[in-house]
């Protein structure tokens, strides 16, 4: 019964921290202490205190994080070429830095195929940035989205329309590992689907550290396309395992966040978790 309560006062937690980043994003300007407790019902003291465990900073330094002044400033203090991020590895101190992950790319053949004879499993599940639809068949994660502007149902087709040809199972149990070994830091094998241009451009969304950004062109002159940044921003798009494969960390050249599939206001969460615990650890 303990656990069951612990597991329900977490939740709750989670919910409470959730909301008041989607006040702040949604705010025209930044919000005090005690306006956005107020707005949440609840003592200032006990928000602050809340928002700190969950986040790892208080709601105001977060904030600082959420802005596109912040974008910006990455792009001129800690923006970073392919190139060097390649030299420097993934193993730094950022979160995601320590995320080990076992690529497993479709063969030609089972892309032909579009998923034809597999069967994946699926659920929803909490994430800090909201509720995320994760999908693995039996040879890793094959899929990773949150639920942005549209329904559930709407995130669902989007993920399982990129495997016309598979069936799907409502599973959450087969996929709960992959989720929280992703969530925890552990390891998490990936399945991934997409035409060689694509996996290409996802290997190196994987090379950008976290904490750090590039843009569209870095990332097509380092797969040997420099004119291709369209089709690369294309590629990044329909990137099917979202934060793991860090679309989020491509900006536009002038630091501008640019668009994201999931939408701009998860964008802004992602790299402002991501920047938060980067300047915390440095």
């Amino acid at each position: 019964m303990q656990t069951n309560n612990t597991q329900l006062e977490d939740r709750y937690h989670y919910q409470v921290v959730r909301r008041a980043i989607e006040l702040i994003d949604d705010a025209e300007h930044a919000l005090s202490l005690e306006d956005l407790a107020s707005a949440l019902g609840m003592d200032a003291f006990h928000l602050q205190k809340l928002f700190s465990q969950w986040a790892g900073v208080s709601p105001k330094r977060f904030q600082q994080y959420l802005t596109l002044g912040h974008a910006k400033r990455l792009m001129q203090e800690n923006h970073t070429t392919l190139d060097t991020a390649l030299a420097t590895g993934l193993s730094g101190t950022g979160r995601l830095h320590d995320l080990f992950m076992r690529w497993e790319a479709m063969t030609p053949g089972e892309y032909a195929r579009r998923g034809a004879d597999l069967t994946i499993s699926y659920g929803w599940f909490d994430t800090p940035f909201g509720p995320g639809l994760a999908m693995a068949t039996d040879r890793g994660l094959c899929a990773l989205g949150f639920l942005s502007d549209g329904s559930h149902e709407e995130t669902y087709q989007d993920l399982a329309s990129r495997w016309p040809n598979a069936t799907f199972v409502e599973a959450p149990d087969q996929v709960r590992p992959y989720v929280e070994a992703a969530l925890g830091g552990g390891e998490v094998t990936l399945h991934m689907l997409g035409a060689p241009f694509q996996i290409k451009v996802w290997e190196a969304l994987l090379s950008i550290p976290s904490g750090s950004v590039s843009t569209y062109s870095d990332i097509a002159a380092h797969i040997g396309s420099p004119k291709a940044v369209r089709a690369v921003g294309t590629a990044v798009g329909r990137n099917p395992v979202s934060w793991l494969i860090p679309c989020h960390r491509v900006l536009r050249k002038t630091g501008e966040l640019g668009g994201y599939h999931w939408g701009l206001p998860v964008k802004r969460a992602l790299l402002a978790y991501e920047s938060v615990r980067a300047a915390e650890e440095s």
